[in-house]
């Protein structure tokens, strides 16, 4: 039986959260849940890079299966995971150059953050389709958030 999407997003949320359940991403979470005003967008930083993430993972993977070539699926999420990064370096450093030097280090980091190569390798081994792959995504990210503010 396939999970509903409400499964999956409280699932991910609350029961199987990335940083308080299964460890995952502890790097940037320890290094900004200091304070409130790092927190909360570095959660929003990663939720967003989660999604991007899961979204070309997604048709990555689709793309990958038809050609037989899903040996190349690690390496290409990493790809997607450092661009979505990168694009979110450079809005920040332009909009708001303060909360950029605040998380400093931690920002590129997210490029490392094993909970955001989670989201992409546990929807694809599940085999989400696209909606559950949102939602998974999401509420992962929201479970990230969640634990940093916490904290902060």
């Amino acid at each position: 039986m396939r999970e509903t999407a409400f499964q999956i997003f409280v699932n991910a949320l609350l029961a199987n959260n990335f940083v308080l359940a299964m460890f995952l991403g502890l790097c940037p979470f320890l290094g900004v849940s200091g304070k409130l005003n790092t927190a909360l967008p570095m959660g929003i930083a990663t939720t967003f890079v989660m999604l991007v993430a899961s979204l070309c993972a997604y048709g990555l993977n689709l793309l990958l299966s038809a050609f037989h070539l899903e040996f190349l699926r690690l390496i290409s999420y990493i790809v997607i995971i450092a661009s979505a990064v990168q694009l979110v370096e450079m809005v920040l450093k332009k909009h708001s150059p303060a909360l950029f030097r605040a998380l400093g280090i931690y920002l590129p980091l997210i490029t490392t953050n094993c909970a955001v190569l989670a989201v992409a390798l546990f929807q694809t081994a599940r085999e989400y389709n696209f909606t559950q792959s949102l939602v998974f995504a999401l509420a992962g990210g929201a479970g990230f958030t969640l634990a940093l503010v916490l904290m902060a």
